[in-house]
């Protein structure tokens, strides 16, 4: 009975292992759509509301979704008093503490750390075609994340469960 028990458990953990994994798979593309989402409504902001980084970035985490919304708001919070720092330092700061909670990859990092380079430094124009440049490179990666989802989410829950089974009959 307790073998039985230990085998449904390593099965059953797997399993919850191959979901996990296939949910990442899942929730880059809707992460990259909101990446996308969020900095349109940063270069309207910029473009033709004249609002300052440090409110246009409180804006956008207002309206983003989790895990998006504390990214946002926190370098927002990073560029504003006391703390006063740049905008790439704010965006650096926030990326180290939430980059890891979002289903995000290396690149999308890269391309926002490079954006961020740029933010605040240059005129409305210059920063506008930053980010039309940010957003083509991240519409390119979604459709990536798209067909990655494609391929893998599936085979992530079925492996998961296999691992499991495996582990079973290696054991027993």
């Amino acid at each position: 009975m307790l073998k039985l028990l230990g085998a449904v458990l390593i099965v059953l953990a797997g399993t919850l292992a191959g979901f996990k994994r296939a949910a990442q798979y899942a929730d880059r593309p809707r992460h990259i759509r909101g990446l996308i989402a969020a900095l349109q409504r940063l270069e309207t902001e910029i473009q033709y509301g004249y609002t300052p980084l440090p409110e246009a970035l409180r804006r956008i985490g207002m309206q983003s979704k989790e895990p998006l919304r504390a990214f946002f708001l926190t370098a927002a919070e990073e560029m504003s008093p006391p703390h006063n720092c740049s905008a790439e330092e704010a965006v650096q700061r926030s990326m180290e503490i939430h980059w890891s909670s979002a289903s995000l990859k290396g690149t999308e990092k890269e391309i926002f750390r490079q954006l961020s380079c740029t933010l605040g430094t240059s005129d409305r124009s210059n920063q506008s075609t930053h980010i039309a440049l940010a957003l083509q490179q991240l519409k390119q990666e979604e459709t990536a994340a798209r067909e990655d989802q494609g391929k893998y989410e599936k085979v992530s829950k079925s492996l998961g469960l296999l691992l499991g089974a495996l582990i079973v009959i290696l054991i027993f």
